[in-house]
């Protein structure tokens, strides 16, 4: 099994993000999709533990081709939402973050994250230092997938962003294949970090020059 084999990599980038602190406590996941086969984490497990034996493998309509061996494991219900980013915006890969960073974000930001004038918005598709990064945060439910409407719409409505914020819970990124979406991810976690920081110094950090 290759090292760019999507078992192997949703497993390895679920360890990775869990050492960010993005899949703690279960928390979090990620998709990959490879021709006509979506490779999925299962839900309610220790991510850091993953193994590739453990993935789903769907169709691009959501049916499962091949389940985990062991019966514990179940599909997550963050499906629907990585489908939506599938379908609609044709990534190649989607991930889920619980940034403690991006969860804070949505709480300040309003119903729309902004930040300008950052080297790092030079990772965001279709941005430059000068760019205002804008991403659409909608409210948060009491399942996952009850925000697939919502998220759907958002991803309608912004057709430049890569990414959807859910508010007191955390982001969806995504990119035309796992390298961009992590890299994504990556630029935009510290983005987060960057504008709660201004946030609490009463700083826009959408602002010309950051304020």
């Amino acid at each position: 099994m290759g090292r760019d084999n999507p078992r192997e990599l949703i497993s390895q980038l679920c360890r990775q993000f869990y050492d960010l602190g993005w899949c703690t406590g279960t928390g979090g996941g990620i998709a990959i999709r490879e021709g006509d086969i979506v490779y999925m984490a299962p839900s309610g497990v220790q991510k850091e533990r993953i193994r590739p034996e453990d993935i789903f493998e769907l169709t691009p309509e959501g049916d499962v081709i091949k389940a985990p061996e062991d019966p514990s494991l179940k599909l997550t219900e963050c499906a629907p939402l990585f489908f939506n980013a599938f379908r609609q915006r044709g990534a190649g890969a989607v991930l889920h973050s619980h940034s403690v960073d991006a969860m804070m974000a949505t709480i300040q930001c309003g119903d729309v994250f902004r930040v300008s004038h950052v080297e790092m918005i030079k990772g965001i598709r279709g941005h430059g230092y000068y760019d205002t990064v804008e991403i659409p945060v909608i409210p948060n439910t009491a399942r996952e997938c009850e925000l697939t409407e919502s998220m759907s719409e958002a991803i309608d409505e912004w057709p430049k962003a890569d990414a959807v914020l859910v508010k007191r819970h955390g982001v969806y990124v995504w990119g035309r294949d796992w390298r961009q979406a992590k890299t994504q991810a990556e630029c935009l976690d510290y983005l987060f970090k960057y504008a709660n920081r201004m946030y609490a110094l009463g700083l826009d950090p959408a602002g010309p020059e950051g304020g």
